[in-house]
């Protein structure tokens, strides 16, 4: 809406001081043409928003002037809460609320803590989306939102591993962990999660559900995890590791790898020890096991090394020299 650009217009400029018509319009996501025709509305409704003309010119408030328009909306105050997540907030989206309330705080606060704020802002900054992984893309993350916030009942249509699936759910709650969004929902009195870029279809229900009584998002989710971590890690590999692997390991295997080499035995004289690490089935314990090189060798448990042998036996036959054809044979002109 219009009334609202005018009024973050406002708000950068007396929060930011001189700035530019393209500085304006790159915060804004409009024109140039449209930043020109707003300060001339901004104008004609009594704010005194002054022209320096030049190099270091832009567009600034007249000295004083402060605005007192920093009420905010309910959709505002709710972006606040991610406010140190601008994607995730897009992606909800709450992109333009939170940008407007951001002002909108700004503009309330004294000028020393507006200063200390704006500080913060340029010094830090928190990017969730792990690396070298493109965003999941979530079309119906929004419409997923909406209808956690009115406790919509929603009609959809999911893709699982096994095959696809249709379902009634009550939306609960949304997380974001790791760049990836996981919706937490009420199937038939039993809550689940689900993956939101799994899900091909969703349509909002016009019945209403009741939040089950005393559930917690938070708690939920730190139970959940660690039911899956459990689940996942039911094995436990005894390593030899050089020096070199000890630099790896928690590299490769985050805060279980930590937690091995502190409770590893005492080094040999070449440097290697010997330690105990959690891991998950075979199959896949081999490929993170195989991630260590020739800095580790697996004791056991026997199965596993067994599994580990044959995977590297197969890679020395599948990369060997092919000693019977040979290079092709030089031909004389």
């Amino acid at each position: 809406m219009r009334a609202d650009r005018l009024l973050s217009l406002l708000l950068l400029l007396q929060n930011r001081g001189r700035m530019t018509a393209p500085e304006l319009a790159a915060e804004l996501e409009v024109s140039v043409r449209t930043i020109h025709r707003d300060i001339e509305a901004l104008g004609a409704s009594g704010v005194p928003v002054l022209a320096d003309r030049g190099p270091a010119g832009g567009y600034r408030l007249a000295d004083g002037y402060r605005t007192r328009l920093t009420g905010l909306t309910d959709a505002q105050a709710g972006s606040l809460f991610l406010a140190g997540a601008p994607g995730p907030a897009r992606e909800l989206g709450l992109g333009a609320d939170l940008a407007t309330a951001q002002l909108k705080l700004q503009a309330a606060l004294p000028a020393a803590l507006a200063g200390r704020a704006r500080r913060i802002q340029d010094r830090f900054h928190l990017d969730a989306p792990a690396w070298f992984r493109e965003a999941d893309p979530v079309p119906h993350l929004a419409q997923i939102a909406q209808a956690v916030w009115d406790q919509h009942v929603l009609r959809t249509h999911y893709r699982r591993w096994r095959g696809e699936v249709r379902r009634e759910l009550r939306p609960l709650g949304l997380v974001l962990k790791g760049g990836i969004w996981y919706l937490v929902a009420d199937v038939d009195g039993v809550v689940r999660t689900y993956r939101v870029s799994r899900f091909l279809t969703v349509d909002t229900a016009p019945e209403r559900f009741e939040r089950p009584a005393g559930f917690e998002l938070a708690a939920y989710w730190q139970e959940s995890t660690s039911r899956l971590d459990a689940a996942l890690h039911q094995q436990t590999a005894e390593l030899r590791l050089s020096p070199r692997g000890q630099l790896l390991l928690p590299m490769q295997f985050g805060a279980a790898g930590t937690r091995a080499l502190a409770e590893a035995d005492p080094a040999d004289a070449d440097g290697w020890v010997r330690l105990r690490i959690a891991v998950e089935s075979p199959a896949v314990a081999v490929g993170d096991l195989l991630r260590l090189g020739t800095e580790a060798e697996v004791l056991g448990p026997p199965e596993l090394r067994r599994a580990l042998a044959e995977t590297v036996t197969a890679l020395a036959g599948r990369y060997a020299p092919d000693e019977v054809s040979g290079p092709a044979p030089r031909v004389s002109p």
